[in-house]
């Protein structure tokens, strides 16, 4: 039970930051030798807004799990038709933007219900980690 307990309290940590610089990378686009230094550094630092928000809610959630959980959980499924939509209407293609929605949004779905789960199994269970 033990092992169970610590196991998912460090699995949603562990993917949140995974996914978290998987989206950060989205912000090298940023880099484009016909702008100045300044207007990359600018729009690198734009770019990177949804990951700084991201990162404040994973710190948030590390002490409060259930709070945290619920909000990536619903980061994730608001964002999902969203993110779809978009991606649909460039690409046309269904499958192409199931796939995009999978990488992009399911592992903050994921992340958020493992945070829920942690704190119910903590809450049973007292003498955690």
């Amino acid at each position: 039970m033990f092992n169970r307990i610590k196991i998912i309290h460090w699995a949603p940590r562990i993917i949140c930051i995974l996914a978290i610089l998987f989206i950060s990378i989205f912000a090298l686009d940023a880099f484009n030798p016909t702008f100045t230094l300044w207007q990359q550094l600018s729009g690198f630092f734009i770019h990177l807004i949804p990951s700084f928000i991201l990162l404040a809610l994973l710190i948030l959630s590390w002490k409060k799990e259930l709070l945290g959980g619920i909000l990536f959980t619903l980061i994730g499924c608001i964002l999902s038709p969203v993110i779809y939509q978009h991606n649909f209407s460039m690409n046309h293609s269904v499958l192409m933007s199931l796939g995009i929605i999978l990488i992009i949004t399911v592992p903050f779905v994921v992340v958020g219900v493992l945070f829920i789960i942690s704190h119910f199994l903590k809450k049973d269970n007292p003498d955690h980690l």
